[in-house]
């Protein structure tokens, strides 16, 4: 296995459309093995194709079980490629999200709490996920990526966005609220 670099924000790559995967081969077994392990090592909870250079659609994602000891998805990874969401329900919730390939930001982002994920493992069998609450914020995060979309995209409104900042004396994080949106929220067609 190999630590992969993430794209980060700028990067064009991140906002083309992803095409669907086609072979299900070792390749690909290799690629979702190593976005594991580049999501672990960075702590993230999701990682799309191409946040790391990779024009395919798939994804990993692992809810932490770190504050979630109840919830019976926690822990749980799925790796699932050609993902399609095939039903959207429950209520929309605003909550905050960051992204790997955003290092030092974090934003707040409605979306709905239920969602059906549909889609293949890397051995080309079908299944499904029903996700709720976090698990379902995570899933439809990481199928944005799949389509040239960043969570940013959703906000228009500069004091939903926060820069996150590492005092090294104090060792510890603070927000700082942004005053502008401008230059972070440029899309480009994709």
């Amino acid at each position: 296995m190999a630590t992969l670099d993430i794209l980060t924000l700028g990067d064009p790559r991140l906002r083309k459309k992803s095409r669907p995967v086609r072979r299900f081969d070792r390749r690909l077994k290799q690629l979702a093995e190593d976005m594991v392990e580049t999501m672990q090592k960075s702590q993230g909870v999701g990682l799309a194709a191409p946040q790391v250079g990779i024009n395919e659609r798939l994804i990993v994602v692992q809810m932490p079980e770190e504050g979630f000891e109840d919830d019976p998805q926690a822990g749980k990874l799925y790796v699932m490629v050609n993902p399609e969401i095939v039903r959207v329900r429950g209520e929309e919730v605003a909550g905050d999200e960051g992204c790997l390939s955003i290092p030092g930001y974090i934003g707040e982002v409605v979306r709905r709490n239920q969602v059906t994920v549909k889609g293949f493992d890397v051995n080309g069998k079908p299944y499904r996920v029903k996700a709720f609450d976090y698990l379902a914020r995570i899933f439809l995060h990481e199928i944005d990526h799949l389509n040239g979309v960043l969570f940013i995209d959703h906000i228009d409104d500069p004091s939903k966005l926060r820069r996150i900042i590492y005092d090294a004396e104090k060792d510890e994080y603070y927000e700082e609220p942004l005053v502008s949106l401008d230059g972070l929220l440029t899309r480009e067609p994709a």
